[in-house]
């Protein structure tokens, strides 16, 4: 448990059952277990995993107020007290954790050969692929609606044209009464290009996660849910009400204390910050994608930088790694040679009788690096495609802002 990443720590008293007395000491959570150690001694008293956990409680008795209990299955009951900042808080971020647990398919143990766990890499990085291609869907899709409405701009300029192109004839002309009907023709338009944003914002969902949220001071938490969209955050309740909306632009930071703990800022001059603590089992799932969205606003702080974490490596990095062990595993897997030229002698015996990457995972290696070349193909036509998309949209604003000059020099004219 001591290679586990500890989510939060709580001083509290642990009761001993043969000695009949209350220990003073710290309660630790990972994602998997809990464990309590002294404050005398610093040895650890208690430690349990998380699955075999089949109840947790708030209880009281005539001697034991304001306590936590965790029955394990074999009945082991645990009783803890004097929890700080308070027993709701320990209650509500421990029962997160363990339904999440419960609730999740069941874990296979870490791999043990090379290969598997090339592959679990590999479809980390396809799992990050696809995320970032979704965020380029979704910009195309804003681009879009962009030359929509420069289309339409366009469009209502060459009625203002006509229009001060009538005010600009004498009184006598004969050709003024079609002029003044090009507006209402036009306005049909409009209703469609204004339905395009509410289309967009409704597919904009890229994550949702539980998730227990304080804001303010720590002694108050209630549970509720992160939903990560295109235009932004939104943090809602357990009844799926809105709490708060963060724009892309209204962020100011986004700290990872843990990789099971960020929170979110929103600055004000002259009034307090809104800032939101989110804890959530799943919280290492939303973090890559909050930095794909959020890249120069997120800030790892210490704990964050683990060794088992993953972000301790850039994606750059991660990502030629990545490549650089599968083409050394598939040599070794295929051509049965030694990957290291130093070590020839001693690995050739050992590669011989059980090699690296089996065929099964040499065909779902393929499969992955087969889906990353089509995501990375299908991205370079879309990152080309909006680059193309860029240019009419500069040329449209330029013709726009020269067309809004020309005609605010002849509305001047007319006053």
């Amino acid at each position: 448990m001591s290679r586990e990443i500890c989510v939060h720590s709580w001083p509290c008293c642990y009761y001993l059952e043969p000695e009949k007395r209350w220990v003073p000491g710290k309660l630790s959570l990972t994602s998997h277990s809990l464990r309590f150690m002294t404050d005398k001694t610093g040895e650890a008293l208690v430690s349990f995993p998380l699955s075999g956990v089949i109840e947790i409680k708030k209880e009281a008795s005539h001697f034991v107020f304001s306590s936590i209990t965790i029955l394990e299955k074999d009945h082991i009951k645990h009783w803890f007290s004097s929890l700080q900042p308070s027993r709701n808080v320990v209650f509500s971020i421990i029962e997160h954790f363990w339904r999440e647990l419960l609730l999740s398919p069941s874990e296979a143990p870490l791999p043990v050969t090379k290969g598997k766990q090339l592959t679990g890499l590999m479809a980390s990085s396809q799992k990050s692929l696809e995320e970032t291609a979704r965020v380029l869907h979704h910009q195309g899709e804003q681009l879009d609606s962009i030359s929509r409405g420069l289309d339409k701009m366009e469009s209502d300029l060459d009625v203002a044209d006509r229009l001060l192109t009538e005010l600009e004839s004498p009184s006598w002309w004969p050709f003024s009464s079609k002029l003044w009907k090009m507006p209402a023709e036009t306005k049909p338009k409009g209703g469609t290009s204004t339905a395009s944003p509410k289309a967009l914002g409704k597919e904009g969902v890229m994550v949702r996660i539980p998730a227990v949220i304080s804001q303010g001071t720590a002694s108050h938490v209630k549970a509720g849910s992160l939903t990560i969209l295109v235009s932004g955050l939104e943090i809602h309740d357990s009844s799926s009400l809105l709490m708060h909306r963060f724009g892309r632009e209204d962020i100011d930071d986004i700290k990872v204390h843990t990789p099971y703990e960020i929170s979110i800022r929103q600055r004000f001059i002259g009034k307090p910050d809104i800032a939101y603590r989110l804890i959530s089992a799943r919280m290492p799932e939303a973090i890559p994608v909050l930095e794909v969205q959020f890249s120069k606003k997120m800030e790892l702080l210490e704990g964050a930088l683990t060794p088992r974490s993953a972000r301790t490596s850039s994606p750059a990095e991660k990502g030629c790694s990545v490549w650089q062990a599968a083409s050394g595993l598939m040599d070794c897997a295929m051509h049965r040679e030694p990957c290291s030229g130093s070590q020839e002698g001693q690995l050739l015996p050992l590669q011989m009788s059980e090699p690296f990457v089996s065929e099964g995972d040499a065909q779902e290696l393929r499969q992955i690096l087969r889906k990353l070349k089509s995501l990375a193909l299908d991205t370079e036509m879309e990152l080309e495609r909006q680059d193309e998309a860029l240019d009419g949209i500069t040329a449209a604003v330029d013709r726009t802002t020269l067309t809004i000059d020309k005609h605010t020099r002849r509305a001047k004219k007319l006053t």
